[in-house]
């Protein structure tokens, strides 16, 4: 078997593009949630202003760091992967240059409206329709640059992780096109096309499914690529990563309901949605173990790559937060957990420990190949970066989980009377001491972005042209 290069090279500009946004937007939209965390501890952090309040920044806060950080590492990786699996060039660089200037307007657009008060005040679906409807269009773009390419592929198979990108890619533009179909009222303001809880189990329909294929389905395409790639072993089970991809998309596409027990939703609604988020759990393992288990044989590279560190450890989150999720989706657990810190300390198992944990990994390990390095400027950071993220991730679950239970059993706790024992005011006194361990978590994970992105200019600013651009031919294997 002979190697030859190919005279065509892989896009990497794109790659590149946003690569070195998923670190910018990190850094701001993990900024301003420690800000706004900081606002709980200390309530004159609102500045007496309506656009720096905590119900206009906290939705900025979760469009910056699930939509621009995350998204930009989905676009970035998933353009990286198709073209290396696929020995092929992606279908066109025009598309792919307006996905990404397409994105960045879409998240600069959020940035302007949200904290001037513009919002669908829909979960994840704040952007209000003009904005709405560019992502749709940057969307569908995505969807054609990323397709044509796998048609165009050299290579006869369509890897696994290709076909976890393709679901988030066609499953978010359904949930995203179906749940914003709205009447604009001026071109700022809009209704639902939807009403009472037709609406808000639409919703949630969207609402969980951006957290079960935009920050679950997409961010495993990631896994199956770059774990075995980082532990340079092949992915411990071929067949069970097929058998996780059908058993996930066929299950989760239902689980919304449970955000919506003791609501005005038909009982047998939220039911399903407790079984089926039940259920969940076992695809959800069966992909986490498949992860873990590609390390057989190279445990000992843990001790020494802290790149591996950030791409295992984000797996065993995942684990913590999808046996925890279709825990509390049980209407005896969600009857305590509901409404709580602990719903916010779930949330951040997943965001932090998984969704941020390993794209901060592929980052660090595309970036040396996307400028024709060896390796990143500095090993002794990403070490740094891994136990800030680690430490700032455990402080900041911890923290929820304690308060969330404390406010669960204070707000139920009734005198004989049947009185309520607490008062709203008592169970927010008891939750401080818990705000201030989440802000203090946050800013340990915020603070070890900067050494991300210190180390990443560091890399770039070392690049050699001629070198970066030798990265991008095609090698195609077993050419002759």
């Amino acid at each position: 078997m002979s190697t030859a290069i190919s005279p065509t090279a892989y896009n990497y500009k794109v790659v590149r593009q946003f690569a070195i946004m998923t670190v910018v937007w990190g850094i701001l939209g993990m900024g301003l949630g420690v800000f706004i965390a900081s606002q709980l501890v200390w309530p004159q952090l609102n500045l007496d202003l309506p656009w720096t309040s905590f119900g206009r920044l906290r939705p900025l806060h979760t469009n910056l760091v699930i939509f621009a950080f995350g998204g930009c590492a989905l676009f970035g990786t998933s353009y990286y992967v198709v073209q290396r699996t696929c020995q092929t060039r992606l279908i066109s660089d025009s598309m792919a240059a307006f996905t990404f200037w397409g994105w960045q307007a879409v998240i600069v657009g959020a940035l302007i409206t949200l904290p001037m008060g513009f919002t669908t005040t829909k979960e994840y679906a704040e952007l209000e329709w003009p904005l709405a409807i560019l992502l749709a269009i940057v969307w569908v773009t995505y969807a054609l640059v990323f397709f044509g390419t796998i048609v165009k592929r050299k290579t006869k198979h369509i890897y696994v992780g290709n076909w976890f990108y393709g679901a988030f890619i066609v499953v978010t533009a359904m949930l995203h096109i179906v749940n914003h179909i709205s009447l604009p009222v001026s071109l700022f303001k809009s209704y639902s096309a939807y009403a009472g809880a037709t609406d808000a189990m639409i919703q949630w329909w969207y609402g969980h499914n951006a957290v079960g294929f935009f920050l679950t389905t997409g961010f495993l395409g990631m896994m199956y690529y770059f774990v075995p790639k980082q532990a340079e072993r092949p992915i411990y089970s071929y067949r069970l990563s097929i058998v996780h991809f059908w058993a996930l998309i066929t299950l989760y596409i239902w689980a919304g309901p449970h955000h919506l027990h003791y609501t005005a939703l038909p009982d047998w609604a939220q039911s399903l949605g407790m079984v089926m988020s039940i259920i969940l759990l076992a695809p959800s393992w069966g992909g986490m173990i498949n992860g873990m288990m590609t390390l057989s044989g190279a445990w000992h590279k843990l001790r020494t790559d802290p790149i591996l560190r950030f791409l295992v450890v984000s797996l065993a989150f995942y684990g913590m937060s999808t046996f925890e999720g279709p825990m509390m989706a049980i209407k005896t657990v969600n009857s305590l957990s509901h409404y709580t810190d602990w719903t916010i300390g779930h949330v951040h198992a997943g965001a932090l420990g998984w969704v941020a944990m390993i794209s901060i990994g592929a980052v660090y390990h595309m970036i040396p190949k996307l400028y024709g390095r060896q390796q990143m400027h500095s090993i002794g950071l990403i070490n740094a970066h891994f136990w800030l993220a680690t430490i700032g991730t455990v402080l900041y679950i911890a923290s929820m989980w304690v308060n969330g239970i404390t406010q669960g059993l204070m707000w139920r706790a009734i005198n004989d009377d049947g009185t309520l024992t607490y008062s709203f005011v008592e169970a927010l006194q008891a939750s401080h001491p818990g705000f201030i361990v989440r802000a203090l978590g946050g800013a340990f994970f915020a603070s070890g972005m900067l050494l991300m992105a210190y180390n990443v200019y560091r890399t770039v600013r070392a690049a050699n042209p001629v070198e970066a651009e030798e990265a991008t031919k095609i090698v195609v294997v077993g050419a002759h």
